[in-house]
């Protein structure tokens, strides 16, 4: 059978008076290492975008974190500056190319904005700058000079028994690389919570009606999927569901 393939939908960038369709080397490098399928990315479109001919071809989508904030139209509050960059493009492929994912059975992995992504397409809101809010912790990144101590494991999250992550990671606590000023406000009404933060902040979450796998979580275990053990699980994990998945459409 051939290697599975996972689209990546791109963030848009513009760099000396060009537009670029891209995404970090790190989300990549995890499917290609993670769960021993072949990426593609797919580029963020305000339209033009054929999603179920997009989907036709690959066997899993994984949503990558980004600088961008989904923008507050979408969950029917006001944008302002301050919760801003913004990404327009991206929301407008995120948002349909997660739907038809989850419609369709096709696995589904959303890390940082993509949990935000899947919760916001599926009826959710956001909260903005949660470390401002009474009782809540600094999610945001350690202000360090180099990228390995921003994106350190530092935080403890609660995973929920009987939950679709602890079936790959365990129930219990384990210790992530949670990194945001945004989160899930509002639990969309087909998604189940199924890790928090000490502070209640939700942290991993699966679609209670998925046909396949669609988990989401608010950390980074693409950084460092070759090293941290959980961060490896959770992208076997992954990568197993999406060679079943290929296993019975390209048979």
């Amino acid at each position: 059978m051939p290697t599975p393939i996972i689209a990546i939908p791109a963030d848009t960038r513009e760099i000396e008076g060009y537009y670029w369709h891209a995404t970090p080397n790190q989300y990549v490098n995890a499917v290609v290492k993670g769960t021993g399928a072949t990426a593609i990315i797919v580029p963020a479109l305000m339209e033009g975008n054929d999603i179920d001919s997009i989907l036709d071809r690959v066997d899993g989508v994984m949503l990558s974190g980004s600088r961008s904030n989904v923008h507050p139209s979408l969950y029917g509050k006001e944008a302002t500056e301050a919760d801003g960059p913004y990404d327009p493009a991206r929301d407008a492929t995120s948002m349909e190319l997660i739907r038809r994912t989850i419609d369709r059975g096709i696995p589904l992995l959303a890390i940082c904005r993509g949990i935000q992504e899947l919760n916001v397409a599926l009826g959710g809101t956001l909260a903005t700058e949660i470390q401002d809010q009474p009782g809540m912790w600094d999610h945001r990144r350690p202000d360090v000079p180099t990228r390995d101590g921003m994106y350190v494991i530092r935080q403890p999250v609660k995973i929920k028994e009987g939950t679709c992550i602890a079936s790959a990671l365990g129930a219990g606590e384990i210790q992530v690389n949670s990194l945001h000023r945004q989160a899930i406000g509002e639990t969309a009404p087909r998604l189940a919570v199924e890790a928090v933060a000490d502070d209640g902040t939700v942290e991993a979450v699966s679609v209670i009606d998925a046909k396949n796998f669609a988990v989401g979580v608010q950390w980074h275990p693409e950084y460092w999927v070759e090293s941290d053990v959980m961060s490896g699980k959770l992208f076997k994990a992954f990568g197993e569901a999406v060679k079943a998945y290929a296993a019975t459409v390209r048979r």
